[in-house]
């Protein structure tokens, strides 16, 4: 695969947005729909007078991993699009600020579109400049630029994330491994649900493996698949073709078609998805 390092080190996300707008990267787009159904139901859907929070906020705590400069939180809690934001951040206009400038109009442009019903959502990421910048423009709640995989959560990440009832991964998937999920539910008497969009490339067993032994099962969305991003070069198509097949997955219609696809996979506790199952929580209302 590609690698798009160098867009997530940047102070803004102006780069993520013009590097990765051409090559149709749509990954938050289905998140935006999928989250936003599972969210009043995550951690506790046989008791729905729950879902007022703590402190009247509405809804649960969202954990999103691999968050980079905020765009789930932007989607999830703003009236915008990604294509909005696409607009947004590679107009003539935006491109001729300083990163301070852009921050303190980005504070006005979300707070103009804020949703009444919003959840709060803190992030994790290794990147530190991207964390700052959702941070600075107020996307995240709270921001941790932590590494599971090399190392334990820090105490200030332990004690922000103790009450998530949402984690939610889009574009991280294929770097995380069963170390992050340990890391984070370790010790936690309820733990979250897990929704996660998962290129097909990339087996996910040993993750829902691990998330079993916090007594979680996880379910693979089956009925459809969401687009992530067009492949830069025929080496990665080729590429795409042949994990997606020893995955177990059939290219033909999706990667055979120029696009990475992923698929939705979602971990909670047996009792809740006996409750609730899958299909009925994706379907429109």
């Amino acid at each position: 695969m590609t690698h798009f390092d160098d867009i997530y080190g940047r102070p803004d996300p102006r780069s993520y947005f013009a590097t990765l707008g051409p090559l149709d990267y749509q990954a938050p787009h289905h998140a935006q729909r999928l989250f936003r159904r599972l969210l009043p139901f995550a951690g506790f859907p046989e008791d729905h007078a729950r879902r007022a929070g703590r402190d009247g906020v509405p809804g649960a705590t969202v954990l999103d991993i691999c968050c980079s400069y905020g765009i789930n939180a932007a989607l999830l809690n703003y009236h915008v699009t990604l294509r909005e934001l696409y607009d947004h951040y590679t107009s003539p206009q935006v491109a001729q600020l300083t990163t301070d400038e852009l921050i303190k109009e980005d504070r006005e442009f979300y707070a103009a579109r804020r949703r009444t019903d919003a959840v709060p959502v803190i992030g994790l990421d290794i990147s530190a400049p991207a964390i700052a910048y959702a941070r600075s423009v107020g996307l995240l709640d709270d921001g941790f630029a932590e590494n599971l995989e090399t190392g334990p959560p820090s105490p200030a990440l332990h004690q922000a994330t103790r009450d998530t009832r949402l984690i939610t991964v889009t574009g991280g998937a294929t770097f995380l491994s069963a170390l992050t999920y340990r890391a984070l539910l370790k010790g936690r008497q309820e733990p979250p649900w897990v929704a996660a969009l998962v290129l097909r490339t990339v087996p996910y067993k040993d993750t829902s493996d691990a998330l079993t032994e916090f007594g979680l099962t996880t379910q693979k969305d089956t009925s459809r698949t969401y687009p992530q991003r067009r492949f830069t070069d025929a080496d990665e198509q080729r590429y795409a073709i042949a994990a997606a097949s020893a995955a177990g997955n059939d290219p033909r219609g999706k990667e055979t078609d120029g696009h990475f696809h992923t698929a939705l996979h979602l971990s909670r506790p047996p009792a809740h998805a006996a409750a609730h199952p899958l299909h009925t929580l994706l379907q429109d209302p």
